[in-house]
């Protein structure tokens, strides 16, 4: 018997609930930050453009090391990796609240996003090997989907309440006494495990390019609101990012042990859910960024306010992730939930796009805040189902890594051509004698009609990509067996 399952399903549960703690402490840091960046601005005395770098130093690290940091798990222990990561992540934080300079700044909250991918990129790995019964195992997917996507989503909330009340400081210390709890569950209910063995899969030269490759296109991509799309130092820098990334998929095809194995992205669904997943994500990073612009820029709401405005989005994700999509995947079935879920969001972005200057949150906001997180929460769930189901259990760790970095790059894409076309928008409405409020609702606008055709192409992935695969008692998932 395999030591998950000598396991009660209750210390089971309590694993997956340490390791969804885990994930919302993750995904909550990436956008908690942002609300408190004015203040940072203030205390330590950074340029505007500087400033961003607050959060690039965190992003580029992340993105770049999930690929690898999850392969790790799969060589080594992915219980080990995961306390590791969380340590260092835990420590950064603290060192990120003790900054008395930029420099001290940006170095801890480099070192922040190395320790986040650390601890994230086996986590869904490591939750489909803790339940791989399909009537378990959809009800854990939905409560990591919801860590996911309510935890990002109340991290403007969060933020503005610890930003007001306790100072920026406050949104690196929040980590310490989570990350001290997390740790603690995480080592006393996590069976201990043994990696294939670093001689089974240590691709040195894979590493290498995949983790520059990925490091240079976040890196790229987050640049590009500076120096434009297309611009000669972005497509460079992108050329050089993509030929990093061609060479490693070359090295896996002919490397004895391949850091990522082809059989992996070559399965029909595990390639669309993360192709879908990726312009889903893409669309909804744009969908949380410009919402907040919209609300403290045209309708004037204040921080905290702002961030209150959002809490309808967590709480719809956390009703349809963790009780109502459970039950739909295992009557229907993984490809009808995205298929249902991504047509919300593009009726969600849709209504967005119907904003008004002088509109309020009640008539402009609240239809689409609630529409959109539906069909999020819908979706990502049956998402992360397809994109584990062909996964071997040597391969969970990396296959996790993979579904994480497609979020990440995504969302780094996303944001960055909504980013440019959103700008280039308001300042044409601007040079051409445009009030402020009018021409900022014209870019974020024209900024959700992109996320709607970002949704919409996630949708035609989906509906020509991913096959439904039928199994005796369920339509879906497809368990990761255990061995």
């Amino acid at each position: 018997m395999s030591p998950i399952a000598a396991q009660s399903l209750r210390t089971r549960w309590l694993a997956v609930i340490a390791l969804a703690a885990a994930q919302v402490m993750i995904v909550l840091d990436q956008n908690i930050v942002s609300i408190a960046l004015p203040a940072i601005r203030e205390d330590l005395a950074f340029s505007q453009a500087n400033l961003v770098w607050t959060v690039n130093a965190y992003v580029i690290p992340f993105g770049g090391l999930l690929l690898l940091a999850g392969r790790l798990g799969d060589l080594v222990s992915r219980k080990q990796v995961f306390l590791a990561g969380l340590a260092l992540f835990t420590l950064a934080s603290v060192a990120a609240a003790l900054a008395d300079s930029q420099g001290f700044l940006l170095a801890a909250r480099f070192v922040q996003g190395v320790g986040g991918a650390i601890t994230a990129a086996g986590l869904l790995g490591m939750i489909v090997t803790i339940f791989p019964e399909p009537q378990h195992q959809v009800k854990a997917i939905g409560v990591y989907g919801f860590a996911s996507a309510g935890g990002g989503a109340a991290g403007s909330v969060v933020g503005g309440v610890l930003t007001e009340t306790l100072g920026w400081e406050s949104v690196f210390y929040v980590n310490l006494p989570l990350g001290l709890i997390v740790a603690a569950m995480a080592w006393k209910l996590l069976p201990a495990d043994r990696g294939i063995g670093l001689k089974a899969g240590a691709d040195v030269i894979g590493a290498a390019l995949v983790t520059s490759g990925l490091m240079l296109a976040v890196y790229t991509l987050i640049e590009t609101e500076r120096y434009g799309l297309t611009s000669a130092r972005t497509l460079g820098m992108g050329a050089l990012a993509i030929a990093l990334l061609a060479g490693f998929f070359v090295r896996q095809a002919k490397a004895a042990s391949p850091l990522i194995p082809l059989r992996i992205l070559f399965s029909r669904n595990v390639a669309g859910a993360n192709l879908s997943q990726s312009l889903m994500v893409g669309a909804a990073f744009g969908f949380m960024f410009f919402t907040v612009l919209y609300l403290q820029q045209v309708l004037e709401f204040a921080p905290l306010a702002a961030g209150l405005a959002f809490l309808p989005a967590p709480i719809v994700i956390a009703v349809v992730s963790m009780a109502l999509a459970p039950r739909l995947l295992t009557r229907f079935g993984a490809r009808p939930m995205v298929l249902a879920g991504l047509s919300l969001m593009v009726v969600g972005f849709i209504l967005f796009a119907q904003m008004r200057a002088d509109g309020n949150y009640l008539v402009d906001v609240l239809p689409g805040m609630i529409t959109a997180p539906l069909g999020f929460g819908l979706a990502m769930p049956a998402l992360m189902t397809l994109g584990m189901a062909d996964s071997k259990p040597e391969d969970a760790g990396v296959t996790s890594g993979l579904f994480n970095t497609a979020q990440q790059v995504g969302g780094a894409v996303g944001l960055a051509v909504i980013s440019t076309a959103v700008s280039a928008r308001t300042g044409t409405l601007l040079d051409g004698g445009s009030a402020q409020a009018e021409a900022l609702t014209g870019g974020f606008r024209l900024g959700y009609g992109i996320a709607a055709g970002l949704a919409a192409a996630a949708l035609v992935i989906a509906i020509t990509v991913i096959k439904t695969r039928k199994t005796a008692g369920a339509a879906e998932p497809v368990p990761v067996a255990i061995g």
